[in-house]
C-alpha cells in the first residue's frame, strides 16, 4: 500500500515570512521518511472545516514547483485542481512543467470544483455543476491529445467548451505515456465515468463501507467502457492526528482502508509543520503501511 500526505493548510507558527522554511522542511522531513506522495489543495481562500477564508493558502501549481526543488522520489500533484480555475491547455501545460522540473514525479489531480466564495471572491466564472463537468471531459480529452507522440497533436480541437488550433506540448513529459490523471470525487453518474474512460487514479473520501460501494460503482462504470478496473490507482484522502491517535491506530485503520481495496493511501496530518511526527511517520507508519497488501476489488 502506498502512503501520501497532503498539507492543507499554511498557518503555521512564525506567520507569512515563516512559509516557505517551514514548507521546505516538510517537503524535506516527508520525502526522508519514504512517503510516496506529497499533495496541495487547488484553493485560493482556505476552505471550511479546516480554517477561515482569510488564513493562508497557497497557489497549488507554484507550491508544488517549490516541493519538487526540496524533494526527490516523492511524486506531487494537486488535490485536486479546479477545471474552470484554468484554460484547457493550461492544465497540460502546467502538469507537464512541473513533471519535467522533477524528473517525471507529477500527477495531474483534477475535479469539477465546487468552492464558489472564492471564485466569486476573485472573480473566476463559475458556471453551473453540469457545465463544469462538461469542461472537465474536454480538458482532459485535451491533455490526452497534449500528451501524444513526441510534441502533441497537430489536430485542432473544436469542442462546446474550448477551442484550440494546435495542441503542440513541448518539451514533453517525462512520465510515460504520460503523468497520471487523478480525478478527485465519488459522484457515481459523471465522476466515475471519466475516471473510468480518462483517468490513471481516482481519489474517494469516506470510511470502508462507502468506499467498498464506489468501488463496486467503478467497476461497474469501466466494465462500461470495456476497460479495466485494475488499470485504476485507487485512492483515498483521510486525516491523521497523533494527539488523539496512536501510530498503530492509524496503521489499523489504514489496513481496513486497504481490506476494501484502497491502494494509495493520503491523509492529513494535524501539526504538520511539527517536525517530530515525521519521526512517528517513520519509525511506526510508513513501514507498516507499506507492507499491507491492498485488496482487489
Amino acid at each position: 500500500m502506498k502512503i501520501g500526505l497532503q498539507i492543507p493548510s499554511f498557518t503555521w507558527p512564525g506567520g507569512d515570512a515563516a512559509i516557505g522554511p517551514t514548507l521546505a522542511r516538510v517537503t524535506e522531513a516527508a520525502d526522508a521518511a519514504g512517503l510516496d506522495s506529497l499533495w496541495v489543495m487547488d484553493h485560493f481562500f482556505q476552505i471550511r472545516g479546516v480554517g477561515r477564508p482569510e488564513e493562508a493558502m497557497l497557489e497549488g501549481w507554484s507550491a508544488l514547483a517549490f516541493m519538487a526543488a526540496h524533494s526527490n522520489t516523492a511524486t506531487l500533484g494537486l488535490m485536486v485542481g479546479g477545471v474552470h480555475y484554468r484554460q484547457a491547455g493550461l492544465w497540460a501545460k502546467a502538469a507537464t512543467t512541473l513533471d519535467v522540473l522533477s524528473g517525471g514525479r507529477a500527477y495531474l489531480g483534477i475535479g469539477a470544483a465546487w468552492n464558489e466564495e472564492e471564485s466569486h471572491g476573485l472573480g473566476f466564472p463559475m458556471p453551473p455543476l453540469g457545465v463544469r463537468f462538461e469542461m472537465l471531459e474536454e480538458t482532459l480529452q485535451i491533455v490526452h491529445q497534449m500528451w501524444q507522440g513526441e510534441h502533441g497533436s497537430e489536430a485542432a480541437f473544436d469542442g462546446k467548451h474550448y477551442q484550440a488550433e494546435r495542441l503542440l506540448n513541448s518539451p514533453q513529459a517525462i512520465s510515460k505515456p504520460h503523468p497520471r490523471i487523478i480525478i478527485g470525487g465519488g459522484g457515481e453518474q459523471k465522476t466515475l465515468r471519466l475516471v473510468a474512460q480518462y483517468a490513471d487514479a481516482c481519489n474517494i473520501f469516506g470510511g470502508p463501507d462507502v468506499l467498498t460501494h464506489k468501488f463496486e460503482v467503478l467497476r461497474q462504470r469501466c466494465a462500461e467502457v470495456g476497460r479495466s478496473p485494475d488499470e485504476i490507482e485507487r485512492t483515498s484522502l483521510q486525516s491523521v492526528d497523533f494527539g488523539r491517535e496512536s501510530a498503530s491506530q492509524v496503521v489499523d485503520r489504514f489496513r481496513g482502508l486497504a481490506a476494501v481495496g484502497v491502494q494509495h493511501v493520503i491523509f492529513n496530518l494535524a501539526d504538520v509543520w511539527d517536525l517530530r511526527h515525521f519521526d512517528t511517520l517513520t519509525r511506526d507508519v510508513v513501514p507498516a503501511v507499506r507492507a499491507i497488501e491492498p485488496t482487489a476489488i
